[in-house]
């Protein structure tokens, strides 16, 4: 029934109908009977013919409570006692009709695709007109001229109005044109809406994409005015970018970069190829094309010089923000803040609301990395109450974005639940504009995954960050290459959870075989991730380091643990050379070997010094409450029973006592949802505050 246009107002209509004409066949009744009943048949007739009119069904509601009372009174005063078998029995079906209207009242309020419809209004001029020219789209082949000479936000509009009514062929070739699109791309407060419905598309089938990376080109062979096709090529690579289609949007900067070369060398066409590099340098730096975007980060940088030399430099704080995003992709992390602090340095109250966000959501993850959390919490708390202010009323993903950012923090400042907190919105966030099929949809659910897994690591139910990070997979198989470094990243997270769920296991017979499979895909998958790192990056690169870690882990599992621990000196070895000896990840890395050592290979010795090593590091940068110093504890209380020194056993006993304690206060510590924060405070206010802390 609910496939049926309008079913359940058909329903109350044809069963009213017959009842009441039943009721009417004898002639006990009065004239005032049928008077009341015809309006109510005749607005129940006018809510059929108008979908759109909720003030029919209102009166329709009214009348029919009205006519409950006046049944009522009609049967008690006028009821056929006396009269023959006929008058009785249209009493008997006015009695059923009475019944009947108790009943529709309920049907009235889950009447479907009519959602709140007592109180919603009656469409205004303008959504009539734009669904009367959705309703007759057969003729936009013939009057196409006219179609697209509406002003641009009337024919965004109809555009969204086809989409939502699933009219996909047609809205392709129009969004297929560049000239169209780049209208579309210019109309204001509407991105979300734009993102959806060009998703939909690609998720249909339409080439979209590629049909506006091909009339681009097409046009820029020929184009009378170099500027203008620039300037369109701008708009539509970030668009492309926007949407995570880092290919497409690559290709049409790249030709943007030649038509710059190829036009009068001044600081009109230096700004604009600046701005070009700025695009393409993100595309470059997200999508892992580390070599063009080496290329790219020093011509922006030879642009910069050009510009100074006729002074005309526009503010760089965006362009800087790329500059430290390229370098954390690639976890040259010093770099990265040092290109943060100086997007900090380049922030003004002018800047447009999402430079400003860009460079705070950057600046504010690589504090995270340095482990300066202070003013990591500034940065990212001003960020989420910016994004909450200019971008989350329009689902604007930038707002997701920053969701994402803040789960980064919530992790690493120890605060996991909320950080899967946080992940959860911002995936669906972000499905609610990008869909299932889209990059930044995969990279919600591996961030989610990894959350969950470390969030779920003591109780052991990885079921979640399973399925999340088999999500991920699944959509980045669609959309990248085979070895690509998203893909092995997603493929790192499902690694670590297969692992994990494999240690979980009985030993016996038959799970043991399911624990070796589960084993053996992950070491597969480390590997596969493992060779990609070493390739993109080096040997000694911090992403390679945690490969070595990850590997180690695993032998350790699969009891090869000469391997394990050759793995976990490599790993201890790259990163003391690149971070310090003091560095979180140093730390993570001294905990696992020292693991190694007390569990498996009967070095406790060795291990007890790692531990101390590692527990010292913990407190430093993280307190008495961090998480990780169960582990550490627990391994204490392992070696100093294998030793037999109950002195240091029972020492290490109350000391993980008291850490439970702490730690369950801390898991009560109150942090502000995203939706109680207060407004943000002024850019300067911010920059100050920033470079106060110590």
């Amino acid at each position: 029934m609910a496939e049926i246009p309008n079913a359940r107002l058909k329903l109350i209509f044809y069963v009213h109908f017959s009842l009441i004409v039943l009721a009417l066949v004898g002639a006990w009744g009065s004239s005032a009977y049928m008077f009341y009943n015809l309006l109510f048949m005749i607005t129940l007739l006018w809510s059929l013919f108008d979908n759109n009119a909720a003030e029919s069904v209102q009166h329709a509601i009214l009348i029919n409570g009205l006519s409950l009372v006046f049944d009522i009174v009609l049967l008690a005063t006028g009821f056929p006692h006396n009269g023959g078998a006929g008058a009785r029995f249209s009493a008997a079906m006015a009695i059923l009709n009475l019944v009947c209207i108790c009943v529709c009242v309920r049907l009235y309020k889950i009447q479907p695709n009519m959602d709140d419809f007592i109180l919603r209004t009656p469409p205004n001029l303008y959504s009539l007109s734009i669904s009367s020219i959705t309703n007759h789209l057969k003729w936009c082949d013939y009057f196409r001229t006219e179609f697209r000479s509406l002003p641009d936000n009337v024919l965004f509009d109809l555009y969204y109005k086809m989409f939502e009514e699933k009219h996909y062929e047609l809205l392709c070739l129009e969004l297929g044109t560049l000239d169209v699109f780049s209208r579309m791309i210019k109309v204001t407060r509407k991105r979300a809406q734009l993102l959806q419905t060009f998703q939909a598309l690609v998720d249909h089938g339409c080439r979209v994409s590629q049909n506006l990376v091909t009339d681009f080109t097409k046009q820029s062979k020929c184009a009378k005015d170099p500027l203008h096709i620039i300037d369109a090529g701008l708009r539509l690579g970030g668009f492309l970018s926007e949407i995570g289609w880092y290919s497409d949007s690559a290709a049409v900067l790249k030709i943007v970069e030649e038509l710059c070369l190829k036009n009068d060398q001044s600081s009109v066409t230096w700004r604009r190829m600046l701005d070009c590099y700025h695009k393409l340098l993100h595309v470059q730096a997200i999508y892992c094309m580390f070599t063009g975007a080496s290329k790219t980060f020093k011509l922006a940088n030879d642009t910069i010089d050009l510009l100074k030399s006729t002074d005309d430099v526009p503010n760089l704080a965006g362009l800087y923000t790329e500059f430290s995003l390229l370098f954390f992709i690639r976890s040259e992390y010093d770099k990265a803040y040092k290109w943060s602090i100086e997007a900090m340095r380049q922030l003004t109250p002018s800047l447009p609301p999402r430079i400003i966000l860009d460079v705070l959501r950057l600046a504010s993850k690589a504090c995270v990395i340095k482990r300066q959390f202070k003013k990591a919490g500034l940065l990212i708390m001003q960020a989420v109450c910016l994004a909450n202010e200019f971008f989350k009323a329009d689902n604007h993903p930038c707002y997701a974005d920053t969701l994402m950012d803040y789960g980064f923090y919530l992790l690493n400042f120890d605060s996991i639940a909320h950080s899967v907190q946080i992940y959860n919105e911002a995936l669906e966030y972000r499905k609610s504009i990008f869909g299932e099929n889209n990059i930044h949809t995969a990279v919600a659910h591996e961030d989610l995954a990894y959350a969950l897994y470390v969030h779920e690591y003591s109780s052991g139910n990885f079921s979640k960050a399973r399925c999340h990070s088999e999500h991920a997979i699944t959509i980045l198989n669609n959309l990248v290459p085979t070895y690509h470094l998203l893909l092995a990243s997603a493929q790192r997270v499902k690694a670590l959870i297969l692992e994990e769920i494999a240690l979980d296991y009985v030993n016996n017979q038959s799970e043991s075989s399911s624990q070796f499979e589960l084993l053996n895909e992950s070491e597969k998958l480390h590997m596969t991730a493992l060779t990609l790192a070493h390739s993109a990056f080096g040997e000694k690169n911090v992403q390679t380091a945690k490969h070595y870690g990850n590997l180690g882990r695993l032998y350790q599992s699969m009891r090869k643990y000469e391997d394990a621990e050759r793995m976990h000196l490599r790993a201890i070895a790259i990163k003391e050379e690149l971070l310090g000896r003091e560095d979180y990840e140093v730390g993570l890395s001294i905990g696992h070997l020292a693991s190694l050592y007390n569990y498996h290979m009967n070095q406790h010795r060795k291990a007890e010094k790692l531990y101390y090593r590692s527990i010292a590091i913990s407190l430093k940068l993280f307190g008495k409450t961090y998480s990780g110093l169960e582990y550490d504890y627990r391994g204490l209380l392992h070696v100093y029973t294998e030793l037999k020194d109950m002195d240091r056993m029972l020492e290490y006993y109350y000391i993980l006592s008291d850490w439970k304690e702490l730690r369950e206060k801390h898991a009560h510590k109150d942090i502000s949802p995203t939706n109680t924060l207060d407004r943000p405070k002024s850019i300067v206010e911010i920059t100050q505050n920033f470079f106060d802390m110590i």
